[in-house]
């Protein structure tokens, strides 16, 4: 039947022209919409009409009026409903409730990485040692130097540095970021400025949003964000009210990986981060998801004291993440050789306790280990100090979790 005819046999509201149009309009799908309970309240028909409906809507009950108020109803109806969605306020993005929830979840998780360090140290049980070294001379050097940036003091945070911005610049001056069109970068202080290099490039920006506390990444372009808010989408309050969140389901490919760094070796590219495993995390789950491969670029941007040759490279675990270039204010360092990166999640390396964290990961296991039938490993349980210990328990009477941190 053309669309075009339709209204032609709605025009007559006789019985046995009802019983057609009802007819031919299910052969085109259209008769459920017309003829639901939704559509129809409060426009009776004649007793004929409401003895067919009853029989499609038992519990329907209508009295006489002709076919020609369904669609006077239907069209007010949907008027009404238009109405009610323009005019309903929309609920208003409370920034400064946000920003004090994030800086106090990053100062408690700040606090715990620093008490379970001193605890594990204590006790002989930290995994890598060599790597808390190297943090600790990293940090109080860019303190003592002054070459730190805030929020300071930069201890148990990806470092901000003197001379970010140019840094970023050398990033942004890459071959591979200019051809790319999706480029994953951390949500880190040091790295404002290139995901302002992004937006302004008119690329679309993917970035975790903080400690993955909330969910997974969200996206950002030009054409997706309100007009004059591109350095305000460079912040993590600005990536929360204007994100597109995304799911371990959706289909995206990422050009370019841009990650921060306490120190990184210009020789392997091994890299030290701030020590929660956050960047490890990330990178495997865009290699489940097929968003990125081997041969995706991943680049750190750090300042000149940052670059240390004494990363033992033979020493990494295998879901450290190397590096491929490493761009400071003066320079632009493309490593030679870098070690393999990892393929996905290692289940039997990530502890129940930082499970219990990220709840796109609890996901993301339930998933497989349903589809697959089999029960994934777990990791090494790890050591909580005591701050630690009490979140949780708070968390078991409706207390709220931790997130990342990592001031925007």
């Amino acid at each position: 039947l053309p669309r075009g005819t339709q209204h032609l046999l709605l025009a007559h509201p006789y019985k046995t022209g009802f019983l057609v149009s009802f007819l031919l309009l299910n052969l085109i799908g259209r008769a459920n919409s017309f003829c639901s309970p939704a559509r129809l309240q409060a426009s009776p028909l004649s007793p004929t009409h409401s003895c067919f409906l009853r029989h499609r809507h038992p519990s329907f009950s209508v009295s006489p009026r002709s076919l020609n108020g369904i669609l006077s109803v239907q069209m007010a109806s949907e008027e009404k409903e238009k109405t009610v969605a323009d005019t309903t306020p929309a609920v208003a993005f409370d920034e400064a409730k946000y920003e004090k929830e994030r800086l106090a979840l990053d100062a408690a998780a700040r606090d715990q990485m620093k008490a379970q360090l001193e605890k594990v140290t204590e006790q002989g049980q930290l995994r890598s040692p060599w790597k808390w070294e190297i943090r600790q001379r990293i940090w109080d050097l860019m303190e003592k130097e002054n070459i730190a940036r805030e929020p300071r003091p930069v201890h148990h945070r990806i470092p901000n540095f003197e001379g970010a911005e140019a840094a970023a610049a050398k990033l942004c001056s890459l071959p591979e970021f200019q051809n790319g069109k999706v480029i994953k970068v951390n949500p880190d202080t040091p790295q404002k400025a290139v995901r302002n290099g992004v937006l302004a490039a008119g690329k679309v920006l993917m970035t975790p949003q903080p400690r993955l506390r909330t969910g997974f990444f969200s996206t950002l372009s030009q054409d997706t964000i309100p007009e004059g808010t591109l350095r305000e989408c460079c912040t993590s309050v600005g990536v929360a009210k204007h994100g597109k969140p995304l799911t371990l389901d959706d289909d995206i490919k990422v050009d370019l990986v841009v990650v921060g760094s306490t120190a990184v070796c210009p020789r392997t590219g091994a890299r030290v981060g701030k020590g929660e495993g956050f960047a490890e995390l990330e990178y495997g789950m865009l290699r489940m998801m097929g968003a990125i491969d081997e041969k995706t670029l991943v680049v750190t941007s750090v300042n000149d004291v940052q670059v240390v040759d004494d990363i033992p490279a033979d020493e990494l675990l295998k879901h450290d993440v190397p590096v491929d270039v490493i761009c400071t204010p003066t320079r632009i360092i493309r490593v030679p050789s870098s070690k393999p990166k990892p393929t996905g999640i290692y289940w039997d390396l990530l502890s129940p306790e930082k499970l219990s964290q990220v709840r796109v990961l609890q996901r993301l296991k339930k998933s497989i280990e349903e589809k697959t039938g089999e029960k994934l490993p777990s990791g090494p349980s790890e050591t909580l100090p005591p701050l630690a210990e009490r979140n949780n328990k708070m968390r078991g009477r409706g207390g709220r979790g931790r997130g990342r941190g990592g001031r925007g």
